[in-house]
């Protein structure tokens, strides 16, 4: 008689993710439609996070730091950007006695702009150039009316962050590197998911016979995915609404609205200058100057001078004169003001609005008799570009307070787990003593899957880094790797 008090053994299927297939002489097919669209899909997953694993982790860290700037650099630089009200001078002096204090401290230099305390407690920051072209941020005690020093925006931290989140500190080179790590991201992320959602059954399968833990790595592989799920969506916004900074996509989706009478930026209606001549070129390179995304490429307007004036007798107008403008107007402080870098120039207050972008508007005040030129803001932007405007303040955490704040925080710390979590997995599952780096076996059913194939297609057309590099890959893979049998064993070429 059996005994019938003994456990019963459940037998199951090995899971995908515990091993790698067995290993087939190179050219053997046998088995390439038995991994199916699971194997195929994780091999994809695999292999995009070779390339998008190193600089996805460049830019989560970098745009950590920069989310924490306001807090961090403070405390970086407790010398430079902290004032406190004394017994003699409780508030706050005039923005054209803190100008003549820095003129006084860098006759050189030229003064082109000021940003305002983001907060009581705060410096002053004037961005000056210098004429070898240096630029450098000027901090001033504006309880006192004292110079505290100066530095280069580009050594600070958050400085240093922000260029390597832009380009690597590469330039186009970087640039497009990172545009091409961001479209595979989109790719990971989404193959993320459908491997999640289809090993659900056999993680509920180990979980029943209680053998969740049992292989090596299950734990790491459950909380990888249970994070990549949970924070995914966020990461696709973040990747899909960084997509107008880069070089490439952002400049053919700018010509394709353009000729469609639209565009990612505003045109200020009310100006009147040169086209060339634009709000972000009459900034100083300053990580303390805010300005807003829509705004950048408008047009900066003129002022001119009355055509009977004299020397003596021309009203010209100061910092100040501008600030009260600016406010008579409903600006949200505070503010960013570049100064007339001529004659014919204009004082351009900009209101950054950094936790709405629905308020951000800009006043260009004539620097001669005080009036305004023009202004604008959102109401003026094309709708193209009111979309871009809030999909960048959700990209940079600040459009809807602590919860885009913390949820984009949130999701960096999530997206630097999963580019550790990921490579550690594959170290603890690679087979030892073969040469091959363990990838999954499969080929993307596409002849068989029209749906697939159009999808594939699509992300093409809308990534076109994205499908360029994919069929640099596929050519390589059929023209190479294929025909190479220590290649084709390398990369377990199916």
């Amino acid at each position: 008689m059996p005994d019938r008090s003994a456990p019963t053994r459940v037998h199951e299927r090995p899971v995908p993710f515990d091993r790698p297939a067995r290993r087939r002489p190179p050219g053997d097919r046998r088995g390439s439609r038995g991994g199916g669209l699971f194997r195929a899909v994780w091999r994809w997953h695999f292999f995009a996070s070779f390339l998008v694993a190193p600089l996805l982790l460049v830019l989560a860290s970098t745009g950590l730091i920069y989310l924490f700037r306001f807090e961090l650099e403070p405390l970086l630089h407790q010398d430079l950007m902290t004032a406190e009200p004394t017994a003699t001078q409780p508030a706050a002096q005039p923005y054209s006695a803190q100008l003549a204090a820095v003129r006084a401290a860098y006759p050189e230099a030229t003064v082109v702009s000021l940003a305002e305390p983001r907060e009581e407690g705060r410096s002053s920051v004037f961005s000056v150039t210098f004429p070898d072209g240096e630029g450098r941020d000027v901090f001033v005690d504006p309880y006192a009316v004292e110079v505290l020093g100066s530095m280069d925006p580009d050594t600070t931290l958050s400085g240093t962050a922000v260029r390597l989140h832009a380009d690597l500190m590469s330039g186009r080179l970087g640039d497009m590197l990172l545009e091409l790590a961001a479209c595979w991201a989109i790719v990971m992320a989404i193959t993320g998911y459908y491997l999640y959602l289809r090993g659900r059954r056999a993680r509920r399968r180990l979980a029943r016979a209680g053998r969740t833990g049992a292989r090596p790595g299950a734990r790491l592989r459950v909380r990888h995915g249970v994070v990549g799920a949970i924070t995914g969506g966020g990461l696709l916004f973040l990747l899909v609404s960084g997509l107008p900074w880069t070089g490439f996509w952002g400049a053919q989706v700018q010509e394709f609205a353009t000729s469609r009478g639209s565009s990612m930026w505003s045109t200020d209606p009310g100006a009147v200058s040169d086209p060339a001549s634009t709000l972000d070129e009459s900034l100083p390179h300053s990580h303390a100057v805010e300005i807003p995304w829509a705004q950048q490429k408008s047009e900066v307007p003129q002022s001119e001078p009355p055509g009977d004036h004299t020397a003596g007798d021309v009203n010209v107008a100061s910092v100040d004169t501008a600030v009260a403008v600016a406010e008579r107007e409903g600006l949200r402080r505070p503010y960013t003001i570049a100064l007339p870098g001529s004659e014919g120039g204009v004082f351009s207050v900009i209101g950054y609005a950094f936790d709405a972008p629905s308020d951000e508007r800009t006043v260009h005040v004539d620097r001669y008799g005080g009036g305004v030129v023009s202004t604008y803001g959102y109401d003026d932007y094309p709708a193209l570009a009111k979309v871009v405007a809030q999909g960048i303040g959700l990209h940079e955490g600040r459009s809807l307070g602590l919860w885009s704040f913390w949820g984009a925080a949130l999701v960096c710390a999530a997206v630097i787990f999963s580019c550790v979590t990921g490579p550690v997995m594959w170290w603890r599952r690679r087979p030892r003593g073969h040469g091959s780096v363990a990838a999954p076996r499969g080929r993307m059913p596409l002849r068989s899957s029209p749906w697939l194939l159009v999808g594939v297609v699509a992300l093409g057309v809308l990534l076109p880094f994205f499908g360029l590099s994919l069929l640099v890959v596929l050519a390589l893979d059929q023209l190479v790797l294929r025909r190479v049998p220590a290649l084709a064993g390398w990369f377990d070429t199916a």
